[in-house]
């Protein structure tokens, strides 16, 4: 068992550009080895899902003025650490919370579906196998809570709930043997060739074939000047993929 300094000092590592042409991971399944789990910072939580800090943190940790609990059934507890199926589940959270569906309500569901399931990444599961259970399990529980508008949107023929969940599976990878995610990519329209991987750089974005994160080839441009092909050449990669890699990096900055 790792512990939360280990765990910590590891999503700090993760930032180096010393990772830039680490040995390639085959994948395998996401929840046999915590090193194949990813490492992110709260600030990397936010900035990859364009979510406010102080939300996100009330999702991981529950709220200090209130007793409700967190939403995520954290992978590295008592660690500031997230895990990649913890990000994939607060892509979930902020798609439905984006349509008005409460926070109570996402939290009964979640511990429902935890319970039902055996599985403790309700929200990061395939929508192909999962979608009319999670339906099931919102209905059930908007009822439950007086949800009204989340009971309308999850029962019957709403098309509503289906156009979310399609939008938050788009640019996701499942494994087909757990039907949990395991790799994302944030922007497929803008960036088809950069994932979040958690067999590669410990999860960071970084470039699908050349496996090299997108942050080690932004520094080196940087300090190369805005030399493309400098460290094209110094990464032995294609001009094409440094330019993408730098145009992803600016893209998410703010």
């Amino acid at each position: 068992m790792l512990g939360d300094d280990r765990l910590d000092a590891l999503a700090s590592i993760a930032d180096s550009s010393d990772i830039a042409k680490e040995a390639a991971l085959e994948h395998s399944p996401i929840n046999a080895d915590p090193l194949l789990a990813g490492f992110y910072s709260p600030a990397d939580a936010a900035r990859l899902l364009q979510v406010a800090s102080p939300k996100l943190r009330g999702w991981l940790n529950g709220w200090g003025n209130s007793a409700a609990g967190p939403i995520v059934d954290r992978d590295f507890k008592h660690s500031r650490t997230i895990s990649f199926l913890d990000l994939m589940e607060m892509r979930f959270i902020e798609a439905f919370r984006r349509q008005g569906v409460s926070m109570q309500t996402l939290r009964a569901a979640a511990a429902r579906a935890r319970k039902e399931w055996d599985q403790p990444h309700p929200f990061a599961l395939s929508r192909a196998r999962y979608l009319t259970d999670r339906r099931s399990v919102f209905a059930q529980v908007a009822e439950q809570q007086g949800d009204r508008m989340t009971w309308d949107m999850a029962s019957g023929q709403h098309e509503m709930w289906d156009v979310i969940e399609a939008t938050i599976a788009k640019g996701v990878e499942f494994d087909p043997a757990s039907e949990l995610a395991r790799r994302w990519y944030p922007l497929p329209a803008e960036f088809p060739k950069i994932s979040v991987d958690p067999a590669v750089a410990f999860g960071k974005p970084a470039l699908i074939d050349e496996r090299i994160p997108t942050a080690a080839i932004h520094r080196m441009w940087k300090a190369e000047g805005g030399s493309i092909r400098r460290v094209a050449d110094a990464f032995e990669i294609s001009e094409d993929a440094v330019r993408a890699a730098v145009e992803y990096e600016i893209t998410t900055a703010n």
